[in-house]
């Protein structure tokens, strides 16, 4: 099937086909989301001193901090995006393949 779209600016709403809308904003709390990365952060504790950049800059808020200190990751609710371990400059997240990562 070829869809053409030659002109989509100028298109009335229903000529546009069907797709999500998203009529929660920020659901993601009561979606389980973190099954579609294909990697993962890896806390390593003894590097980090708790400057929470991770938890500021997590798109998805999948930094746990507990007690104002970094507490871990929810890989329940992780997308994998590399956010945190790009800001951390302690280097106490990095990223792994999620198929690696054993449990």
């Amino acid at each position: 099937m070829k869809w053409e779209i030659g002109g989509i600016e100028t298109w009335p709403w229903s000529r546009h086909p069907l797709g999500l809308a998203g009529l929660a904003p920020g659901n993601s709390v009561l979606v389980r989301t973190g099954n579609w990365r294909s990697q993962r952060p890896v806390w390593e504790k003894e590097r980090c001193n708790s400057c929470l950049l991770c938890f500021i800059f997590c798109p998805d808020a999948a930094v746990v901090v507990k007690e104002g200190k970094m507490a871990g990751i929810d890989y329940e609710h992780c997308k994998g995006c590399g956010i945190c371990a790009t800001e951390c400059g302690r280097k106490a997240l990095r990223l792994v393949d999620e198929h690696l990562v054993q449990e």
